[in-house]
Formats: C-alpha cells, structure tokens, sequence
C-alpha cells in the first residue's frame, strides 16, 4: 500500500466507533433534538438497553426493520441493531402499507421498530416480527451499561438499505461493517473534519444513505455534536444554522435553494459554517453560485449511489473543486468510464460512457436477486448506471442517468443538461426534464417547472 492509499482510523465496525468516541468524550454532547440531548456516555448506555433487548428477541444474525422518522430513538435504535449484531433495514416512514409490505416480505426482519404514529399504518401488515413503538425520546436512558460483546466482525452484515432505482420494485443492497467504515475513513481523507469539535446538522431524512453516512456516521466519527431536526422547514433550519453554530451542513439541492429562495435566509448568521457536502441528487451549478455569493462558504457536491456503500467521489476539501464537477475519486477507489454498448472498453476524458467502479465500499450485492447483483456487479466493477466523463484533471462529471438518455432524431439529450439551463433562469426553484415517446422523432424532451 502506497502512502497516497493512507486512509485514516478504520473502525472493525460503526460499533467499535461508538464506543471509541464515548470513551474518548463521555460529557460531551452527542446528539441533540429540540431541546433534548444526550452526552456520549449516555448515548452509548441507551444504545446498550436497546441493544439488550433485540438480544433477547433473538435479533443476532438476523435482520430488523426501521420505519422512523428523525429523532434521537431513531439514531439509538440504527446503533443498537449493529450492537445486537443484527443487519438495519431503514424504510422510508411515508411509505404507503403495500411498499412497506414488499420490504418486510423480502427482509423478514425478526423485529420492526417504528414511530408510534405509524402504528396504524403497520398493525395490519404481515413479517414484521415483533413490533418495538417508539414516541422519539423512549430509547433515552442515563447510566453506564457498556455495549453488548461480542461487537459485529467487520464482514458481518450491517445494513440491508433498500432502494429504488429504475427497475420497479426496490432492491435490498446488502452492506457489512468493513464497507460501511472503510467509506466512513475514505470520506473522512479527502473531507477532514475538526476533531471533537464539529456541530453537525442532519436535515435529511436518516433512514436515507446520504443522511446515515453524512450525519449519523460523521458525528460519532469525528467525536462531535449532531443536532437532528424531525423535518425541513426554512425558517426552523435557518435558527438551527445560527443557534447551534452548525459547522458543516450535509444537505439535498432542494434544501439548498429552499434557504435560498426564503426570505429570512439573508438575515440568518451562518458565519459558524466551515462546508456544505451536497449529495442524493445533482447540483445545479446555478445554485453552487448563489449558495457562495449568499454565505462565503462552498457546497462541495460528491456522487455515489446505496450500492457503493454510499460514496465515490467528492471535490476535495484542500485542493481545486470544480463547479458543475462532483470531484474525484476517493482513497482505494477506482472509477472509469466505459462504452455503453459492451461496458468493457475504457474511454479517455472528454467522451462520455458509462460510470463504473471499484473499492473496498463497493456492496456485497442485492437481497434475494442473483441475476440483478450479477449484472451489476461484473469482473469486480460496480455498473452505476450513470453515465459521466473525466476531464484532464481526473474530475467526474455526471451527465445523466443512462435509462434517463433521451435519443431524440437520432441524437443522444441528456435531460440533466436541460435541467441545468431551467436552473438558470431566476424565476425557477425547481425542474425536471425527461424524454417521452415521439412518433417523428422517437423521443422529444418535457420539462416540468416549479417557479
């Protein structure tokens, strides 16, 4: 291993990480949430009680749903289900009852823990196993219970994050402790925090990849303070940046550009923040701008996807970012672009292919679907789908999804490079454009806009 491949503390597991910050930092502030919050003593204790109780229900080696919404409970209950060495199963809380039906009949967790305002929707449902309400601040507890031995081996299985795609039913990525913290140190080298000394806000939802990895991870790891919100609202994000003097803001374009179109946003004192990571969706240059005319600070845009345990690349913290770029690869990962026909020859920066890559972060493959982690894992390479191209410097750019490729007479339209231009016009706050069919030319593009 070369010095360049160094990757900073690699934990066995996100276990062994909590445990290491609640030993290192025991008084400080681990999460907050309104006007509760925990130190890391007690956040580890609380993880303990739970994690004892999964134990008795039989939860090691098996897998445990999680149908919540942000909250403390929330964050307790991810880390008690690595401490049972059980496999998390995140779901979205809106989910309607036959979507969250389909996940349970594929995960058949041996427990469910859900909000107790989603107790109506679950009661009717079937392979739930036992079902574990929680009101948001239930899972808190004051003591010093250590966390429950043995701690997960870094190949045992740590999440089972299902995910959409564009293939109809969702499809459940299979990933251990050692890719789950592998990615956790590889962000860590090229996006390096402040020990014990971070404010982190987590405005995105956590049963979400982004918000697991860019919040719940980055906190513990870097030994500093989450302060969790139950939902976006400006206004409420905005007292939260100035209040709790949040140093790095993990966030969504549209949260961006929400604070941007909001009136009392110019008003707001954001001079805590140090960076904005964007992920789960493009950044619109556009938006990239106005954010760092409007705060001084820069969004750095990263890209992966819940396959890639979650991130690939990321404009670099020290070093030249590129507006538009979603930077370059991280420590230990290889990514190419390849031809979209074979998926087999590589092509040199400027031409555009699809995106394929390869590290230790990459997942173990997909729940119960040997062809789908077949076609998408090839020879060791993960195929994202995406399609992309280098420049000179080695910095991605994301053009569009390759099923989202619109072929209008005869010429490949990438819809993101439309969105881009709609993003520019000042009346517009969001847009999507797609391809449809046409009888004349195949397809034609639409666009849909929010002003």
């Amino acid at each position: 291993m070369t010095e360049a491949d160094a990757l900073p503390t690699v934990h066995d597991s996100v276990v062994h990480m909590l445990q290491d910050a609640a030993e290192r930092r025991p008084d400080a502030i681990a999460l907050k949430s309104g006007s509760i919050q925990l130190t890391y003593r007690d956040y580890a204790h609380s993880v303990a009680t739970l994690t004892h109780q999964l134990v008795d229900l039989g939860a090691r080696g098996e897998r445990v749903a999680l149908l919540m919404g942000n909250s403390i409970d929330m964050a307790i209950a991810m880390f008690a289900i690595h401490a049972a060495g059980a496999q998390a199963v995140p779901i979205n809380p809106l989910y309607t009852a036959r979507e969250v039906q389909y996940i349970l009949s594929d995960a058949v967790p041996v427990a469910t823990i859900h909000d107790l305002g989603v107790s109506d929707l679950i009661s009717p449902l079937q392979d739930s196993g036992t079902r574990i309400a929680a009101g948001g601040t239930d899972f808190i507890k004051t003591g010093e219970t250590p966390l429950a031995q043995p701690f997960p081996a870094p190949d045992d299985p740590a999440t089972l994050q299902y995910t959409g795609g564009t293939t109809g039913y969702p499809k459940g990525v299979n990933i251990t402790h050692r890719q789950m913290s592998v990615n956790i140190s590889q962000r860590e080298a090229i996006l390096p925090t402040g020990p014990d000394s971070e404010s982190i806000v987590c405005v995105m939802p956590l049963f979400h990849v982004f918000a697991v990895s860019m919040c719940l991870h980055l906190a513990c790891y870097c030994r500093g303070r989450l302060v969790i919100m139950p939902r976006y609202h400006p206004a409420e994000l905005c007292e939260t940046l100035e209040s709790e003097h949040i140093s790095i803001l993990p966030a969504g374009p549209t949260i961006f550009n929400g604070l941007l179109n909001f009136d009392g946003f110019a008003t707001t004192d954001v001079s805590a923040l140090r960076w904005c990571y964007s992920g789960s969706a493009p950044l619109p240059e556009d938006t990239l701008k106005r954010w760092e005319d409007a705060t001084g600070c820069f969004i750095l845009e990263g890209y992966g996807q819940t396959e890639a345990g979650p991130v690939l690349t990321y404009n670099p913290a020290i070093g030249t970012k590129k507006p538009g770029s979603v930077g370059i690869s991280l420590t230990r990962t290889h990514v190419q672009i390849v031809d979209l026909e074979t998926g087999e020859t590589i092509l040199p920066p400027g031409q555009t292919g699809e995106i394929r890559a390869r590290g230790p972060q990459i997942m173990s493959g997909y729940r119960n679907l040997p062809d789908e982690t077949a076609r998408t894992l090839r020879n060791g390479w993960l195929y994202t789908g995406d399609i992309g191209e280098f420049d000179e410097d080695r910095y991605l750019f994301i053009r569009d999804r390759k099923k989202d490729m619109a072929i209008v007479g005869g010429y490949n339209v990438f819809p993101r490079e439309i969105d881009e231009v709609l993003y520019a016009h000042p009346d517009v706050a969001e847009a999507a454009a797609v391809g449809i069919p046409d009888d004349y030319y195949g397809e034609v593009i639409h666009a849909w806009v929010t002003l």
